[in-house]
């Protein structure tokens, strides 16, 4: 309740505040005055934890993490758009989300394969 109250009297200071070319996104339905708008913003800590672990080893990487990731990444961009309002700031951070998790799962299985871990131990009997 008190976050609540100091957000809506922080958000009617810079209200007055907003140059009228800037207007249109603050005013939007998915712009900063709304959750829809810092729930993404709050997002780009996976972005950021996905560009950081490209320096990773791909030993220390989980395929099943960034699928599944990834996953939520791609969903979630076709959902941003289908909704309304449309969130553009959602597919944004979605996108990056996608893409960084398909390079790890990539890196991840590529060392898998090199190695031969890619197949499950009943593949690996039947080929000896």
């Amino acid at each position: 309740m008190i976050l609540s109250r100091a957000y809506k009297n922080i958000i009617n200071v810079v209200d007055k505040r907003v140059p009228h070319f800037a207007r249109p996104f603050w005013e939007y339905e998915a712009g900063p005055k709304t959750i829809f708008f810092w729930a993404p913003i709050c997002k780009w800590g996976l972005v950021i934890a996905g560009i950081k672990d490209l320096t990773r080893p791909a030993e220390l990487l989980s395929a099943e993490q960034a699928a599944a990731i990834g996953a939520t990444g791609y969903i979630y961009s076709r959902f941003s758009m289908v909704i309304i309002p449309k969130n553009y700031t959602l597919l944004s951070v979605n996108v990056f989300v996608a893409i960084t998790q398909t390079i790890q799962l990539a890196r991840a299985l590529n060392y898998k394969y090199k190695h031969g871990e890619l197949f499950s131990k009943k593949q690996k009997e039947k080929k000896e």
